[in-house]
């Protein structure tokens, strides 16, 4: 294996799905720049996930939009025009 292929700074770090406010804490070294107060107490990195496996259409099984970015009023003001 090559040298220095890893980062080696891996730390906990909590995900949070913003759609349902579903959060995990798991080790990683995503780079945040916001913290959140876990439930043992201690501080550590946010980092804000648009969609989870508790909020996927195909593990939940349910169909549900997802419309972080406005894409549906982006589609409709750009062809009411015609």
């Amino acid at each position: 294996m090559k040298k220095d292929l890893h980062p080696s700074s891996y730390r906990f770090v909590v995900f949070k799905d913003m759609s349902n406010e579903y959060a995990f804490l798991t080790k990683s070294c995503v780079e945040t720049k916001e913290t959140i107060k876990w439930e043992d107490g201690n501080e550590y990195p946010l980092y804000k996930l648009e969609i989870s496996h508790t909020s996927h259409p195909f593990y939940t099984g349910k169909m549900k939009l997802v419309d972080t970015a406005g894409r549906i009023d982006k589609f409709k003001t750009r062809y009411a025009k015609k």
